[in-house]
């Protein structure tokens, strides 16, 4: 087969999800981050600590709105964002004086790691971009990000899932924890 006909793909768009699947969606990551960003802003803020991230926006569409992708799972999420955290703050410490090296290194290293732990979770790889190219405020947690905002965020948001998800007969989560 020829490298472009690949690109044609072989199958059609999966079928719309159902309304009442977009709505528990929506209200699972209404909470997940509204809950997270009220932490954030009433009480973290003002002592320089962080709560929230980009990359928790990209959870939130796995552990609210696609629930039994093997993405989404506890362990994946956990997991995905703390160790990518910890590569990305190793790979900034190491190489922050060339930045395009330095980020590429923390994403594709995170890739590799979470594929050889078993916990690839996509938003994992802006965990440790973000390790790489946030401000100040971030670089200035050292490892501390891997646990504040990463890991508590990540767990605040796994809370909300465990029971949201649980509420409608109709779903359920998690598929797996470990």
């Amino acid at each position: 087969m020829s490298f472009f006909r690949k690109m044609r793909g072989l199958t059609k768009s999966p079928p719309r999800v159902s309304l009442f699947e977009m709505v528990w969606s929506w209200i699972g990551s209404f909470l997940g981050i509204a809950v997270i960003a009220f932490i954030h802003y009433q009480y973290l803020d003002s002592f320089d600590m962080a709560l929230i991230i980009g990359s928790f926006g990209a959870s939130a569409v796995l552990i609210y709105g696609a629930v039994r992708s093997p993405l989404a799972q506890p362990r994946n999420l956990i997991g995905g964002h703390v160790l990518s955290a910890i590569i990305g703050v190793t790979v900034y410490k190491i190489f922050s004086g060339q930045m395009w090296l330095a980020s590429a290194l923390a994403v594709s290293t995170a890739i590799f790691i979470m594929h050889a732990t078993k916990t690839l979770h996509p938003p994992g790889g802006a965990t440790a971009l973000i390790a790489v190219i946030g401000s100040n405020k971030i670089h200035g947690l050292g490892y501390l990000y891997a646990i504040i905002p990463v890991g508590l965020g990540a767990l605040v948001m796994l809370i909300i899932a465990l029971i949201i998800n649980n509420i409608p007969e109709k779903r359920r989560y998690p598929e797996f924890w470990l």
